[in-house]
């Protein structure tokens, strides 16, 4: 399936973004957009278009002078003139560069895209600013056994407010909990879409505003709950806890690429 990735927002609330699009912050040595990609292509989805907007340049730069041996080991000889390398990112990855509008919103980003995938009955999307250990071929699975247009990843908020309830007559509060410990849950901005989408987006629609309001009235879209691990990064503080989990010994949650397959 081919992968549409949003990589057109600003990283406003990012201290050290540089102006740079969000999904292009680094986690570690590589952005999260890289981080991102390297999941959806260990389950197997290599074909990438990039929605680009917001120093668009920024994206194809990195890309065009990519450098593999940041992420994998390697044998340097020759005095420095000779580089074999032990592992590969990219080398199968086929990835579209697609420039969507400095100042479009995700509606408009997906359907600039359209052209790029005719003839896809379904598709992954992402907005490209949160991981996740996802267990991917199940959420397709699940899809695709509703047959329904689109389908979102349902998951709570990694926030640190406080739901407050209050007697309406005197504001006495009456309960109050952490909002990711009650029942609310949020899009968690992985999406799985069948090419009949483009037929609920208007022009200049935003897309879970208009667009999914009518999947919702045609029944026609469904959200997949999950408990696992999910973070979305808005803020320096989200990228802090990304930074720790990446440096942590265990590794980090999201890089399912680096979990021992089990033996046949």
């Amino acid at each position: 399936m081919k992968v549409v990735l949003f990589c057109g927002g600003q990283g406003l609330r990012m201290r050290d973004a540089e102006n740079l699009p969000k999904p292009m912050v680094h986690i570690g040595s590589r952005p999260l957009l890289w981080h991102l990609m390297k999941y959806y292509a260990h389950h197997g989805h290599k074909d990438f278009i990039l929605c680009l907007g917001h120093r668009a340049e920024a994206v194809k730069h990195y890309f065009l002078h990519y450098d593999e041996c940041l992420s994998n080991d390697f044998v340097l000889s020759g005095g420095g003139k000779a580089v074999e390398l032990l592992g590969s990112d990219i080398h199968d990855w086929r990835i579209t560069f697609a420039d969507t509008g400095a100042e479009s919103n995700i509606g408009q980003r997906l359907r600039a895209v359209r052209k790029y995938l005719e003839g896809e009955p379904e598709f992954l999307v992402n907005y490209s600013d949160g991981l996740s250990d996802l267990p991917l071929p199940q959420y397709i699975e699940d899809f695709r056994l509703h047959g329904k247009v689109a389908s979102f990843l349902c998951v709570r908020p990694n926030l640190s407010y406080h739901i407050v309830t209050t007697q309406p007559d005197n504001r006495v509060v009456t309960n109050i909990y952490p909002i990711n410990s009650g029942d609310i849950r949020v899009n968690g901005g992985f999406f799985i879409f069948r090419n009949e989408i483009f037929e609920y987006i208007g022009e200049n629609e935003e897309l879970v505003e208009e667009p999914f309001h009518r999947l919702l009235r045609m029944q026609q879209l469904i959200a997949y709950p999950y408990d696992g691990f999910w973070i979305s990064m808005d803020t320096f503080k989200d990228k802090q806890q990304l930074e720790r989990l990446y440096a942590s010994p265990g590794g980090a949650p999201w890089e399912v690429w680096r979990r021992r397959q089990p033996e046949a």
